[in-house]
This record gives C-alpha cells, sequence and structure tokens, in this order.
C-alpha cells in the first residue's frame, strides 16, 4: 500500500463565535445584527455636513452673507485657548439676514468659487 491514500489530517474543532463566522473564502461574515445596521444607514442616514453659527459682517452681495465663525482652538504647544476666525461665504436664498445677525449655515456642495454654506436659520436679529 502506499501512503498517498491515508493522507487525511486528523479532524479538529474550530470554534465559532457567533458575531463573526467565516465563509470558504475565509473573510468574515457580518452578524445579523451588523446587517440591519448597515442596512438601516442606507435608508435614514444622519447628515455628516457641518453646522456652524457666526455673526452676519456682509450682505452686500446678492443671496450671498459673509458669516464671521469663531473657533476656540487649545495652542498644541501652549495650552492655551486662541480663538480663531473665519470668513464663510454662505447662500442667502431670500435675502433674510442682515448684518449683525447669529445665525446657524451648513456645509453644503460648491455653489460658486468661495461659496461652500448655506444660510439654515437666523438663531437672533440685530438690534
Amino acid at each position: 500500500m502506499s501512503d498517498v491514500e491515508n493522507t487525511e489530517a486528523p479532524a479538529t474543532e474550530i470554534e465559532e463565535t457567533p458575531a463573526a463566522s467565516t465563509t470558504a473564502t475565509g473573510l468574515a461574515e457580518p452578524s445579523a445584527a451588523e446587517e440591519t445596521a448597515e442596512s438601516s444607514d442606507a435608508e435614514g442616514r444622519e447628515n455628516p455636513r457641518k453646522v456652524r453659527e457666526g455673526i452676519v459682517v456682509s450682505t452686500s452681495m446678492d443671496k450671498t452673507a459673509v458669516i464671521e465663525s469663531v473657533d476656540r482652538v487649545r495652542h498644541r504647544r501652549y495650552a492655551k485657548t486662541v480663538q480663531r476666525n473665519n470668513k464663510l461665504f454662505a447662500h442667502d436664498e431670500n435675502n433674510d439676514a442682515n448684518v449683525g445677525d447669529r445665525v446657524r449655515i451648513q456645509e453644503t456642495r460648491p455653489l460658486s468659487k468661495k461659496k461652500r454654506w448655506r444660510l439654515v436659520e437666523i438663531i437672533e436679529r440685530a438690534r
């Protein structure tokens, strides 16, 4: 008899966890809980766009407001809180905003060369 006939390896039991079972390709299958989480994300996905608050600085352009947003950032080396100002160009469809208003803006697709934000609401009117 030849040695080729009896080359089976001893059977060993492999423990499979319910969260990650493997397929024939060796890749882990997502569990049922993960599949439902992924499918619900595709349907009712939360909007990951940034939302900022700021003060309207200029409204001289048509359907555009310039908003100054203040960010408080910790300095890397000195660990001091520093204020940084950004001027953001926001789309104001109805020209509702006036200079001095506190507004909330949201990130959107590029609308022009500098406009990447849109006016969501006017929080407080200028006095």
